[in-house]
């Protein structure tokens, strides 16, 4: 079952909730003569996958799903031989071929003259513009979430943009566009998404409760855009989960579901740190047998990184709404010692290949805190 984020995505431009200059200027780059490669950056929810969708739609016409070719950079810094998957995306006939994913003309394209569905209206509702003489754009390449990609294949992508992407265009999408290398992003137009505003998140809210037939509790929807905080796909997804359990009719139910779905494991682990329980291992059975398994501060940050597959940013915002809140009864001084060192964290993390080992730093830096104000226990 299709979630209502995807069933209602927005179908135009004028659609997307965002402010009116930065839909502009997703237009003017996407019915231009010789559209430009396009870096969209912001926070997580804001509508960058949203919007490159609306830009191929524009940009390739109706068959633009055949001639969208796109690569989820997070997934590789988990799976091994990442390099060796990446040439693979980029080189489909192989490591050794010289037929690149970019090179391929027009001709290897999809021929949108053998299209024969439903063509449906252009996003900007008038068509691409064609430069004579040039041959037209027939392919895009997306990478998102560019800024996981590393400092080696980012080189690699620089090349192929520059000599092989004649009917090619590359869209990046990055919550943190620092990461991405001078020499990529001098060669795209970067378009900055900012956090979705709240009487954006209200309005849309609203309206998909009004399409879905659910009739919300006065003052839900401005619950929701608070909880959300900027994040409109959190909005919806916790809409349509308050729908599906028949919660939608009492406000006070918002705190249940969110207290329930949110992860506790962010308390836990600075918990565990504060009493000096960085490290710990513990002996569990599994499948009969005995298995050690890491427990304390690292445990709970394997758990949120492993099993629920957040990133260090949203690791960082999670700790952060612990020490802002009234869940950690903790003295002043050491909230802000533990707050300057979050902070420390979070601009290394801009700079650092390897969040991990800056989350655990942090960790370190908590445990000496937390001896510092008589919390350890050792």
């Amino acid at each position: 079952m299709a979630s209502w984020l995807s069933i209602h995505a927005p179908k135009r431009f004028d659609a997307l909730a965002m402010p009116d200059s930065i839909r502009t200027q997703l237009m003017r780059a996407s019915i231009a003569g010789n559209p430009p490669h396009l870096l969209l950056t912001g926070p997580a929810g804001v509508g960058k996958t949203a919007a490159w969708r609306l830009v191929a739609r524009q940009v390739l016409g109706p068959g633009w799903k055949s001639t969208s070719h796109v690569l989820q950079a997070r997934d590789l810094a988990r799976q091994a031989k990442a390099m060796d998957l990446f040439e693979q995306f980029l080189r489909p006939g192989g490591v050794g071929s010289q037929d690149t994913l970019a090179g391929r003309t027009s001709l290897d394209a999809f021929d949108r003259g053998m299209w024969t569905g439903e063509v449906g209206e252009a996003p900007c509702g008038e068509e691409t513009q064609i430069t004579e003489g040039r041959a037209p754009v027939s392919r895009l390449i997306i990478i998102e979430d560019a800024d996981h990609l590393g400092n080696l294949r980012q080189p690699y992508l620089r090349r192929m943009m520059e000599s092989e992407s004649h009917t090619t265009r590359f869209i990046f999408t990055a919550r943190a566009p620092s990461r991405i290398i001078d020499a990529l992003r001098s060669r795209m137009q970067h378009i900055r998404i900012p956090p979705v505003e709240q009487d954006q998140i209200i309005a849309t809210v609203s309206k998909v409760a009004s399409l879905e037939g659910v009739e919300l509790a006065p003052g839900l929807a401005d619950d929701l855009a608070h909880v959300a905080d900027g994040n409109l796909r959190r909005a919806l997804f916790t809409l349509e989960l308050l729908a599906r359990r028949g919660l939608c009719g009492e406000r006070d139910r918002l705190y249940d579901v969110v207290a329930a779905s949110t992860l506790l494991h962010a308390r836990r682990m600075l918990e565990f740190a504060l009493r000096g329980r960085v490290i710990e291992w513990r002996w569990e059975k599994q499948r009969g047998r005995n298995v050690k398994t890491l427990e304390g501060a690292m445990g709970q940050l394997d758990e949120m990184m492993g099993a629920h597959a957040l990133d260090a940013e949203d690791i960082i915002h999670q700790i952060h709404m612990e020490l802002v809140g009234n869940n950690l009864m903790i003295a002043t001084p050491l909230r802000d010692e533990m707050l300057a060192a979050l902070a420390h964290c979070d601009v290394s993390l801009r700079g650092s290949m390897h969040p991990r080992i800056q989350i655990e730093h942090f960790l370190y830096e908590v445990a000496t805190a937390g001896r510092k104000h008589g919390l350890a226990l050792a």
